[in-house]
């Protein structure tokens, strides 16, 4: 999917913010499904201030590259640590990488970067394989580990079906002034790339969580959609209000 418009900034005179969100009760259209995966409390970040090299192991062999910026907004980019090491004077980390194949991870070092906390965690159910409505597809929506909200959701349709595994949030782009916008009024770009589409409309076949504007509207609980994971304008927007890059990202089945 081809994404613009940059939507927010978390770089606050050279420290970075959380945004602050009161508890908010479950909500779901219909009867909620079985909560298929509990995230853990918080999720440490790295924010990058310079191009990093990425490496097999800590002081490993040369594994590629990560931009300090992403793409689409030209935010910096947010990755999840997975694991922490010191290797003589040196702190490395384990973090997880953008882009093909999906899931994987890399070693850098802990130079320019900032390191903090995420607490949201987003999970989506892409339920079974079949087209019709079904109340396993959902999305929810933790704080802290625990459950805030939850609604159905329109994932990739048999034979594009949006790809599980473990992701993160890249950027979160603002279509509110385009709601014409295929995708409008917001859309989160995420780590996941589409197992069927390797280009889709000149973006890299990335998925990205977005809303139902510009024609794309259809029923919550159908799949239908190219891979991406489709909800209401009113709940994509309520996530993207609470949503930085670096956000993990679990789907499953």
């Amino acid at each position: 999917m081809k994404l613009y418009t940059k939507v927010l900034s978390i770089s606050i005179a050279g420290a970075f913010a959380l945004i602050a969100v009161p508890s908010v009760a479950s909500a779901a259209h219909g009867t909620a499904a079985r909560v298929p995966y509990h995230p853990a409390a918080s999720q440490e970040v790295a924010t990058l201030t310079a191009n990093k090299t990425t490496y097999h192991s800590p002081g490993g062999s040369r594994r590629g590259s990560v931009s300090r910026t992403r793409p689409i907004t030209g935010e910096a980019t947010t990755l999840p640590v997975l694991r922490t090491v010191k290797r003589g004077n040196t702190t490395w980390l384990d973090v997880r990488l953008p882009g093909r194949p999906n899931s994987h991870t890399g070693w850098i070092t802990s130079t320019h970067t900032n390191t903090w906390k995420i607490y949201w965690h987003i999970v989506v159910a892409v339920g079974p394989t079949t087209s019709g409505f079904s109340n396993q597809r959902r999305l929810y929506a933790f704080n802290h580990g625990k459950l805030i909200k939850q609604w159905l959701i329109v994932p990739g349709a048999p034979g594009r079906t949006t790809p599980t595994g473990q992701y993160f949030i890249e950027e979160n782009i603002s279509y509110t002034n385009d709601p014409s916008f295929p995708g409008s009024p917001y859309a989160l770009a995420t780590s996941a790339r589409s197992t069927t589409f390797t280009e889709f409309d000149g973006g890299p076949g990335q998925v990205a969580l977005h809303g139902m504007g510009g024609g794309l509207y259809a029923k919550p609980g159908t799949a239908v959609s190219h891979g991406c994971v489709r909800s209401l304008n009113s709940e994509i927007t309520w996530l993207a209000n609470r949503i930085l890059p670096g956000t993990p990202l679990t789907i499953v089945h």
